[in-house]
């Protein structure tokens, strides 16, 4: 396996999971709250929506560094 099919697997396994990560943050919220309303329901994150916050955080930065090492090599 040369580097960039190794990049390009790494690429595809890292772009499911981030797809993931956003559909279990998104499960939560309703139909009106995703377009901009139901403002005056603010919540901390806490527990596991902090953590489903910064592992999707950390995957996109994961999936964009992978991004621009595929261009390279």
């Amino acid at each position: 396996m040369t580097t960039n099919q190794i990049l390009f697997y790494a690429q595809i396994a890292i772009s499911v999971i981030l797809i993931i990560l956003i559909a279990l943050q998104q499960r939560g919220t309703a139909l009106g709250s995703s377009f901009g309303g139901g403002g005056e329901n603010y919540s901390s994150r806490r527990g596991i929506q902090k953590n489903l916050h910064y592992a999707t955080i950390v995957t996109a930065v994961f999936f964009i560094l992978l991004s621009i090492l595929g261009l390279v090599f």
